[in-house]
């Protein structure tokens, strides 16, 4: 602990380097509380016409960009190699393709510069951009134990952290994540790709109780299953047509988000009343979600940590914090690291 206390006395500056799935990222942090730069370059528009992502072209895009995109990041944060203290770079899960990129590149800065080399895990990342400052005066760091929800593309798991890099895992996805099944239910009514932007902007002219669809709630467990309500919305989709009545997508976006947000809350408030959790964190790409984070806002009985709207998504501020953690408590890699396209979120 004294060595933490010594080290966080001192100025730490972290690149972190985010290339899990189709966002080349990279950002500068220091001391684990000031952002000095944050760079992503989507490829979304680019993934668009396939309705998702598709791998190799997602690898190409990242070798195309991955060296301007550090360049940028270090100039806007003023900071030369020489000046870093570490690269944290996401090691997995995701695209194996896509992970080497980004994993060759910090292996490279690291060997040119001399420079220790953390391997993160994309998951403990979105967990720690809740210890992000951010701008608002009032800005206070989760509190332990805490019960942390993580919803993206891949990923929906109820996580009890007990302290930093100590995790639990209590409940994950079993089918489709969150976000993959809003992906899915976006093709099903015809909505844009990426799914979760589209289908909340639908559902905000439409009526959650036209369709009273399917709640997957697992008793005995934090698991979640939303295979079930996609095949819901399948069939209420098919049924409509064959009777031909019409189709209002917005009552069935509505009625869809409706569902997702009831369990991935209640099962998060659940876990923290029977945990006895201080805090609450909600990280990843279906953080974004309005009705989800209106939900969690609204509620009294926890204090509820939601990054905002540009820590949701992959980004490389949230592996540089994360990054930043590892490196206080004396964790290293070695330069024969591999990336781990299906690495689950271990305790350290």
């Amino acid at each position: 602990m004294e060595e933490i206390q010594n080290q966080e006395e001192k100025l730490v500056r972290i690149l972190g380097i985010e290339t899990s799935c189709d966002e080349t990222a990279a950002a500068v942090i220091e001391n684990g509380s000031q952002v000095l730069s944050n760079v992503v370059a989507s490829q979304a528009d680019l993934h668009a016409r396939f309705g998702g992502v598709f791998p190799e072209v997602a690898s190409r895009e990242h070798i195309k960009i991955i060296s301007a995109v550090v360049d940028q990041a270090l100039k806007d944060a003023h900071v030369g190699l020489d000046e870093l203290d570490a690269i944290a770079v996401t090691r997995g899960p995701g695209l194996a393709g896509s992970l080497v990129v980004g994993m060759n590149m910090a292996k490279g800065l690291a060997l040119a510069g001399g420079i220790p080399l953390i391997g993160i895990n994309h998951l403990e990342g979105h967990l720690y951009s809740a210890w992000v400052p951010q701008e608002s005066t009032d800005f206070q760091e989760p509190h332990f134990p805490v019960i942390a929800l993580i919803v993206s593309g891949g990923h929906s798991s109820l996580i009890l952290m007990q302290d930093h890099l100590t995790y639990t895992q209590l409940g994950r996805t079993l089918d489709d994540a969150a976000g993959e099944a809003f992906d899915k239910v976006a093709r099903l009514l015809d909505l844009p790709y990426p799914g979760g932007p589209s289908i909340q902007k639908a559902a905000e002219s439409g009526n959650v109780h036209a369709f009273q669809f399917p709640r997957a709630w697992l008793d005995g467990t934090w698991n979640f299953s939303f295979s079930g309500l996609k095949t819901a919305v399948l069939r209420t989709l098919q049924e409509q047509h064959a009777e031909g009545r019409p189709i209002r997508v917005e009552n069935y976006a509505a009625s869809f988000q409706d569902a997702v947000v009831e369990v991935l809350f209640k099962k998060t408030i659940d876990a923290a009343h029977q945990y006895q959790a201080e805090d609450i964190v909600v990280a990843g790409g279906v953080s974004a979600n309005r009705a989800l984070r209106n939900a969690f806002l609204e509620q009294t009985d926890f204090r509820v940590h939601i990054p905002p709207l540009k820590l949701c998504t992959d980004n490389a501020v949230m592996i540089a914090e994360a990054g930043y953690y590892r490196f206080l408590h004396g964790f290293r890699d070695e330069l024969d690291i591999d990336v781990l396209p299906n690495w689950g979120l271990i305790s350290a």
